[in-house]
């Protein structure tokens, strides 16, 4: 029987591998294994009980996706609820998602991403668990983080306990950029902390119950299902595009950094094969490298469409393990005052209103940086009481 620990209205399933020869031992010591694939840690959980499973496209086990091989294990999944993207993931960023059915198993799909970002007391009914397995990338403002809130808040509305399986965070190596002031809280942040929060979506769900962020201050019955072989250094490749815009692991680690350009008016590579691992302007000074953003697969309406821009290649660049504002502070000296360079939402992608006003004054980004210590520094002994992951 595995055990049970309660940690601040959280379980966390411990388990003891147990490898049955030498060899086996030595193939598999480090590989990660996400929780997903551990389904001995988490059937009996499910056993007999109507299922509601929050998912996209991410959620797989073996290559084959988390409900197909629920349902193939005679688990009673009733419902499916889907994030920003919707549950095969082709939605483009902030696109309106409708519900619907998935047409393979004919299950209802409720958009989390569409009329409401909470599931309704209607959807839960007759809902004994909820089971949420999502890969994320761990900036704050994207979204996946906001909807586990509101599924946890909505469960715990509704007397319902919530399943994480837990995924890697491949950015989950450090811990960096403005804190949130809680005054711009939106869908891209709803929670004090840091644009990297170094934490998987486990430990993020644990510190959300733990720090009463929930409506008014309850809190979710919440179990997580741990990796195996994880700590927060490790390398970890997605074979899935989380989201239609990150395709592989350079945009994912860039993606905290040219996530600010979302919020101004520059292209970040929307429209091209290569996004968020370029970024540019038709309005920036000539150079060797130029690109023309067009409509594609998750960008139907890319910045600068269809216009020539010149900008900077990053795909050869270093892995990063801070955020790097030397691009945005030159991408703002760069742009012609003629032009509007920050938009309405760039406050609520950089959490604060301090960002934009350091960058106008022209301070350098070690002189912004440094505005960031103190409240890192409070958020990193926060952060310490909700990881299960060295």
């Amino acid at each position: 029987m595995i055990p049970l620990v309660r940690f601040k209205n959280t379980y966390l399933i411990l388990f003891l591998s147990i490898c049955f020869g030498f060899t086996s031992c030595a193939q598999n010591a480090t590989e990660i294994k996400v929780s997903a694939e551990q389904t001995e840690l988490y059937l009996n959980l499910l056993k007999g009980k109507n299922i509601a499973v929050v998912a996209n496209q991410t959620s797989v086990i073996h290559k084959t996706h988390l409900i197909d091989s629920l349902l193939s294990l005679n688990v009673g999944i009733k419902k499916v609820f889907a994030p920003e993207h919707g549950f095969r993931g082709k939605a483009d960023a902030g696109e309106h998602v409708d519900d619907g059915f998935d047409t393979k198993t004919g299950l209802p799909v409720f958009s989390l991403h569409g009329k409401s970002k909470k599931p309704s007391d209607e959807q839960l009914k007759g809902i004994d668990v909820i089971v949420f397995d999502i890969q994320d990338v761990g900036a704050r403002f994207y979204t996946y983080i906001s909807t586990l809130h509101f599924v946890m808040e909505a469960a715990a509305e509704n007397g319902i306990p919530v399943i994480v399986l837990d995924r890697p965070n491949p950015n989950g190596h450090y811990v960096d950029g403005p804190v949130l002031e809680m005054k711009h809280t939106s869908f891209l942040g709803k929670h004090p902390v840091p644009l990297v929060y170094g934490m998987t979506i486990g430990e993020y769900g644990q510190m959300i119950n733990g720090e009463k962020w929930l409506k008014n201050g309850i809190q979710c019955d919440l179990t997580i299902i741990p990796l195996k072989n994880y700590t927060h250094d490790s390398e970890y490749s997605l074979t899935i595009r989380p989201s239609p815009n990150l395709p592989n692991d350079k945009s994912i680690n860039l993606y905290p950094s040219l996530g600010f350009f979302e919020g101004t008016i520059i292209n970040a590579g929307r429209g091209t094969e290569f996004q968020f691992q370029r970024y540019g302007a038709s309005f920036f000074p000539k150079n060797n490298f130029s690109y023309t953003p067009m409509p594609n697969f998750g960008s139907k309406y890319p910045k600068q469409k269809g216009k020539l821009c010149y900008g900077v290649d990053l795909r050869n660049i270093k892995k990063l393990s801070a955020i790097n504002l030397e691009w945005l502070i030159e991408a703002y000296q760069k742009t012609p005052k003629t032009e509007k360079f920050f938009g309405n939402t760039f406050t609520i992608h950089a959490g604060n209103t301090k960002l934009q006003q350091k960058i106008e004054e022209g301070l350098s980004a070690k002189e912004i940086r440094k505005t960031w210590q103190k409240d890192l520094s409070k958020f990193k002994k926060i952060r310490k009481n909700y990881l299960i992951y060295n």
